[in-house]
């Protein structure tokens, strides 16, 4: 029987993916060998590496360092809780194979992404600061002529694991317009999603909400500038639950300054703010703090995945050991 060892971080973690028991990895064909590993320089870390056949790994993580590596020569499988797997290994992988939950982590961006699409388009945000100030009677037919979900345009920059899982939630809006910029995403691939290929300037020059999920890398890193910022047409709502690196964060504030456009901003750079950054306090823009990924009990859906990949991998052992599969 192959052995696993868990290293995500911390006990709590650990609670939330697996259950507080660890009942999540209770039918698993495999061993778990010692607690929650939170580091990997004591002996005891040790020598529970000595013996992993499969490592769980998760937020906060050490780095698994060509050192970490040299003390797990049994190692052939790493199960990440989150999206990007490759920065755990500064100094190669040897071989070993990694799988992560990014496409489970995409549903719930994807749900607030969603939400916050329709409650822009309903200007809800802006309705919400009206009523507060005026507290008074608002006709809604005067104060909202251009508002609603009827005939408007989304720009989903990146047909990213997110930005796909957005796209498919939707689908079901049959009068809104879905653009979508992402280089690598062929004619044929774009009507199959039910979707229109724009160049990023047509996408931000034509939408009422433009929403960011491309993965940070060199080309993405500021892409939202100035210029494209300057397209959006006035009232447009600019969503990110990406990250805060994928935007010019200076031209950002100065556009948002302006009121000319409005934000929702589930992430920013830095991360969080500064206690002195403008952006808490206008009424053009809706802050939370990197909430749009699995939280609460969403972590047991990651958790379920990281044991269903730990089952097939166990499965797959056993079956190369001669051990039958039933």
């Amino acid at each position: 029987m192959i052995e696993y060892a868990v290293a995500v971080g911390s006990n709590r973690l650990a609670e939330r993916l697996f259950g507080a028991s660890f009942e999540g990895l209770a039918d698993v064909p495999a061993e778990r060998v010692g607690g929650v590993l939170t580091e990997f320089e004591s002996d005891v870390a040790r020598r529970v590496l000595a013996r992993a056949d499969a490592l769980l790994t998760g937020w906060d993580t050490p780095p698994l360092t060509a050192a970490v590596l040299d003390a797990a020569p049994r190692l052939r499988q790493v199960i990440h809780a989150g999206g990007a797997v490759e920065w755990l290994f500064p100094d190669g992988r040897r071989g070993i194979e990694a799988s992560d939950t990014g496409a489970v982590n995409a549903t719930p961006v994807a749900e607030y992404a969603l939400a916050m699409v329709l409650l822009a388009n309903k200007d809800a945000f802006r309705a919400r600061e009206l009523y507060r100030d005026r507290r008074a009677y608002i006709d809604r037919e005067e104060e909202f002529e251009a508002s609603g979900n009827h005939i408007r345009t989304v720009g989903v920059v990146s047909a990213s694991r997110t930005g796909r899982a957005l796209i498919e939630l939707l689908r079901p809006f049959a009068t809104l317009r879905v653009l979508v910029y992402d280089p690598y995403l062929s004619a044929r691939d774009a009507h199959a999603l039910g979707v229109e290929s724009a160049t990023l300037p047509e996408l931000m020059r034509s939408s009422d909400v433009v929403t960011l999920h491309p993965p940070v890398l060199p080309d993405t890193i500021g892409m939202i500038s100035e210029e494209m910022l300057s397209l959006l047409p006035d009232g447009a709502t600019l969503i990110n639950t990406a990250r805060g690196e994928i935007i010019d964060q200076a031209a950002l504030e100065r556009e948002l300054r302006s009121q000319r456009i409005k934000a929702i901003l589930d992430v920013s750079e830095p991360e969080p703010l500064p206690a002195s950054s403008p952006l808490y306090d206008l009424p053009n823009v809706f802050l939370t703090p990197h909430i749009a990924g699995s939280m609460g009990t969403e972590l047991r859906r990651m958790g379920d995945e990281v044991v269903s990949i730990l089952t097939r991998f166990a499965g797959r052992e056993r079956h190369a050991q001669g051990a039958p599969l039933g």
